[in-house]
């Protein structure tokens, strides 16, 4: 009876190693593989055997990681105080460098993506922050690829999502900007105003060369004057005189 128990629980160890060591990877697993503590392969996808007390297996998502970068303060190059956040895309390409060359590569991405926003951001000021914004994706995503490259890792995209400006900033931009619209105005009047002087000095020049003209122009703005409110224009006897003789 003893005998047969130990036979039971020798078979059902066996079968737990045996079930232990068959490992299923998916199309965008890899899993890398120590041999006695020493790395060995990096195997998958598909079904693997991992010799049990021997050989350990981790395993690695190949897919596109989407990270989320914490609020950072960034204090700009013209000394404004602003918080960003931001997000990384990337994936490992070398599951063997993303295991051995770094600890934890997931905290390590996030861990620089923080810096560097912080230290590309920092070098220039608030308008290129609010403006430029693709430009300064590209700066910081090109630093996080050239570093992370000895890790496995490729970055393939970042977006800075927010720039949050304190109330009193969003109050200063504000009365900035109205006072750019108040001098586009002033200026679009002063050239109007140049344009119509030009325009009456020429006029000016055609009807001195023309004395009759002048007259007439007189009687049309009776006839505009006579045309508002007003019943009764009186207007000098040798100005009718004249007019008969511009109109012949």
């Amino acid at each position: 009876m003893i005998f047969e128990y130990v036979i039971g629980m020798v078979v059902l160890a066996l079968l737990a190693i045996i079930v232990n060591a068959i490992k299923i990877l998916r199309e965008y697993e890899r899993g890398v593989i120590f041999q006695l503590g020493r790395f060995w392969k990096v195997k998958g996808p598909g079904l693997i055997i991992v010799i049990p007390f021997i050989q350990q297996i981790v395993r690695v998502d190949l897919r596109v990681i989407v990270m989320d970068v914490p609020t950072q303060d960034v204090i700009s190059r013209d000394n404004v105080s602003v918080k960003v956040n931001a997000v990384v895309y990337f994936r490992v390409l070398d599951p063997e460098k993303a295991i051995i060359q770094v600890e934890q590569y997931l905290e390590a991405v996030s861990q620089l993506a923080q810096t560097t926003l912080r230290s590309v951001l920092g070098q220039h000021e608030l308008d290129d922050m609010l403006a430029e914004r693709d430009a300064l994706n590209h700066d910081i995503q090109a630093i996080l690829d050239r570093q992370t490259d000895a890790w496995g890792i490729k970055v393939s995209n970042v977006e800075i999502k927010h720039v949050d400006l304190d109330e009193s900033m969003v109050r200063a931009i504000a009365a900035q900007a109205e006072a750019e619209r108040q001098r586009r105005a002033k200026v679009i009047h002063a050239t109007g105003e140049k344009q119509a002087a030009k325009e009456l000095v020429e006029a000016a020049e055609i009807l001195s060369k023309e004395p009759n003209a002048i007259q007439l122009r007189y009687m049309q703005i009776l006839a505009e004057i006579a045309g508002d409110k007003s019943s009764t224009i009186v207007f000098p006897l040798d100005l009718i005189e004249k007019a008969k003789k511009a109109l012949g």
